[in-house]
């Protein structure tokens, strides 16, 4: 077993098992992409974790750690960027893995990508029920505290942070054309907001709240990229809608590269407003950071304006997370490292409804019953795993198939995919001891689904024991059906 456990598939392999049941419908091109990398990064981050990094952690320094975040970020996005354009498959990172490292790195990846989606959902949710909560209270209508609580935090659920949840699954079954049209609207909205903050915030900047500058020294501006580090997650979310990708070979390229630049600019000239207008400190006592500090400064209309983007920033998070989830877990499913039942696409809507409900069930349960701080950090350390795995696999697959045709070619090869390497390992360093031994317990209960069920239910598996209803032999395509992907020699099945 121990060799057969690194089986790898081929590519076409993965681009026939995207026609079954008809696929997914292909709609989605570069600005769609792009909006979709926008409305998953810019959300908790630039309207909550902002004000917690600056105040606990980097002070004024704030904007050196989104530097640093930038930096791990760009150069895994470069590594991303050369597996979605080479294997356009929904599966993300998990396909990249299971194509260059095998089955078991693959399932390691997505194990690891269930975590970061599901939680990240729930984090997510959790910081929209907040700000949904406070607008309400502004008008009158607050909420009891028993219903918008984690028990943690005394209280029983957190009902709208579930009912979010559910609502965007419902979106999203619709179809992908739906989800993007609504997805771009909500960016739009957020995208007005952030400008409208920096437009107003710049001329109350006062230079002496930057003194002193790195409070917390270099260890407290590296934390503070490791807890700010979730405020990029996202751009990995736009390889996830690779199978409904017009051109996937220019596209998905552009759209990771071009969001998380726009995103990387908008944060750097945020964090450094938000630390001029007010004394880092003085964000310990607010989950609003943005609002707050125009509030300081006389702008209450202000305030209310980004209170309500950031609930629009929020809800397009939600949207695209809830996408990539369920992409992920279909596309695992479809493998049959999980049950089949979730690996099948709804002839109506084209879109994978069952492992849709699935991560709403999930996701819903823990947004409800679980605190925040605890959700992030396990989302952050997740998403620092799975681009360490993409940027290794970079490196391992231009060895092992050097003459495959790369639509786009990650630049400076293995220099850039070792500084991927190298940063996210230090973030993952500097996270919280508990959060590491969490994850090293997740990870350990995935070996036990994997080796007890994933791997005797494979389609690989059953392939070699002539046990598969559609033979997988059959998914290997021949080279002019797809020529910006020719294999060359590879066999359907590589060992």
């Amino acid at each position: 077993m121990s060799k057969n456990i690194f089986r790898t598939k081929s590519i076409n392999q993965f681009l026939s098992e995207t026609k079954q049941d008809g696929g997914m419908n292909r709609v989605l091109g570069t600005f769609g992409l792009t909006m979709l990398g926008i409305g998953c990064i810019v959300g908790t981050g630039i309207f909550v974790l902002t004000g917690i990094a600056a105040a606990n952690f980097s002070g004024p320094a704030l904007v050196i750690s989104f530097v640093i975040a930038a930096l791990a970020c760009g150069c895994a996005a470069l590594c991303y960027s050369e597996f979605a354009a080479m294997i356009p498959v929904a599966g993300s990172a998990y396909t990249y893995g299971y194509v260059a490292l095998g089955e078991f790195w693959a399932w390691v990846i997505g194990w690891d990508l269930i975590l970061e989606y599901t939680l990240a959902l729930s984090a997510v949710s959790i910081g929209w029920s907040g700000y949904f909560g406070n607008i309400l209270t502004n008008l009158g209508l607050a909420l009891p505290k028993e219903f918008i609580t984690a028990p943690e935090e005394g209280g029983l659920i957190n009902l709208p942070a579930m009912a979010i949840i559910w609502i965007i699954t419902l979106i999203n079954m619709k179809g992908i054309t739906q989800s993007s049209l609504v997805n771009d609207i909500i960016v739009v909205i957020k995208l007005a907001v952030v400008g409208l903050f920096i437009a107003l915030g710049v001329s109350h900047v006062d230079p002496a709240n930057w003194t002193p500058f790195m409070p917390y020294g270099w260890s407290g501006v590296f934390t503070g990229a490791s807890v700010i580090f979730f405020a990029y997650i996202g751009f990995d979310a736009v390889s996830t809608a690779a199978e409904e990708v017009k051109n996937p070979q220019k596209d998905l390229p552009r759209g990771i590269i071009l969001s998380l630049v726009i995103c990387t600019v908008l944060y750097i000239a945020v964090s450094a407003i938000l630390t001029g207008m007010v004394p880092y400190l003085q964000f310990k006592t607010t989950a609003a950071p943005v609002a707050y500090a125009l509030q300081l400064v006389g702008y209450h209309w202000g305030a209310a304006a980004v209170s309500v983007g950031a609930i629009c920033g929020l809800t397009s998070v939600l949207l695209v997370m809830c996408l990539g989830q369920s992409r992920i877990l279909f596309v695992m499913s479809r493998d049959g490292l999980l049950p089949r039942f979730f690996g099948h696409i709804n002839q109506k809507t084209k879109t994978p409804v069952r492992s849709s409900l699935l991560v709403a069930v999930v996701s819903s349960i823990l947004a409800g019953l679980v605190p925040i701080g605890v959700v992030a950090e396990m989302v952050n350390i997740g998403t620092l795993g799975a681009f360490i795995i993409v940027s290794a696999s970079v490196i391992i697959l231009r060895k092992k198939a050097p003459d495959r045709v790369r639509p786009f070619r990650c630049p400076l090869v293995p220099l850039i995919p070792i500084l991927a390497i190298l940063f996210c390992g230090v973030l993952v360093v500097m996270l919280p001891t508990i959060t590491q031994i969490r994850f090293v317990v997740w990870l350990a209960i995935g070996l036990v689904i994997y080796f007890g069920y994933g791997y005797k239910h494979s389609i690989i598996t059953k392939a070699q024991k002539g046990t598969l209803t559609a033979p997988v032999s059959a998914a290997a395509e021949e080279p002019a059906q797809a020529p910006a992907l020719h294999e060359g020699a590879h066999s359907t099945i590589e060992h």
